[in-house]
């Protein structure tokens, strides 16, 4: 997903010129928090909702060309349905990469911050870097789409009954549920690992 320049890691210790000890924490605190800005501020979730949407938007339109063609009665059922695959799979292709580089992302952030933390212990500045709101506010939203795709991936099958729903009904419902279970899984982790990070550095630093 798009999104600003990460900070460099730190220097290789041979080329290591901090002028002292203050130096480096003020240098540290400023990186780890850019990188958990980039990571877990609100602009990144919003954005990852934006980007799925994108991507749902598309699998729609594929369920709108399944639909064309299993209930096509013409040609031109089959034109329309051709249509909306090819609109679909030009959402859905480039959404699906930017969400797989954001993926990525995310692991560079993660090990950026773990180089970083392990330059040198400074458990004042670090508390401030806990972000419990942030973690929630990932969180929270997260868990509960997750929980609704889940439901919608189950509860939607085994609800169809035939002639209500056709076969281009749930597998578009079940798309939807899985690509919001998916979301909701990709949030919760991201909250979930940097609580985890959190409490390892600040354990860490009161040893």
């Amino acid at each position: 997903m798009p999104s600003r320049t990460l900070p460099p890691p730190p220097p290789p210790v041979e080329m290591r010129a901090w002028p002292g000890r203050e130096a480096l924490l003020a240098d540290r605190a400023r990186a780890m928090g850019e990188l958990i800005r980039l990571s877990i501020g609100v602009p990144r979730l919003l954005l990852l909702w934006l980007t799925v949407a994108g991507f749902a938007v598309g699998w729609s339109l594929i369920g709108a060309a399944l639909a064309a063609f299993e209930e096509s009665i013409d040609p031109l059922s089959y034109l329309f349905g051709g249509i909306f695959a090819c609109i679909g799979a030009a959402c859905m292709i480039p959404t699906g990469f930017v969400i797989g580089f954001g993926i990525r992302r995310d692991k560079l952030v993660r090990e950026r911050l773990g180089q970083w933390s392990s330059l040198e212990r400074d458990p004042l500045r670090d508390a401030h870097l806990r972000s419990p709101a942030q973690s929630l506010f990932w969180f929270i939203p997260s868990f509960l789409l997750g929980a609704l795709g889940l439901w919608m991936c189950f509860a939607i099958p085994a609800t169809a009954k035939p002639g209500r729903e056709t076969y281009a009904d749930v597998a578009l419902m079940m798309g939807l549920g899985f690509i919001f279970w998916l979301t909701g899984l990709i949030g919760v982790a991201k909250a979930v690992s940097h609580y985890r990070w959190a409490v390892r550095l600040l354990g860490a630093a009161h040893r």
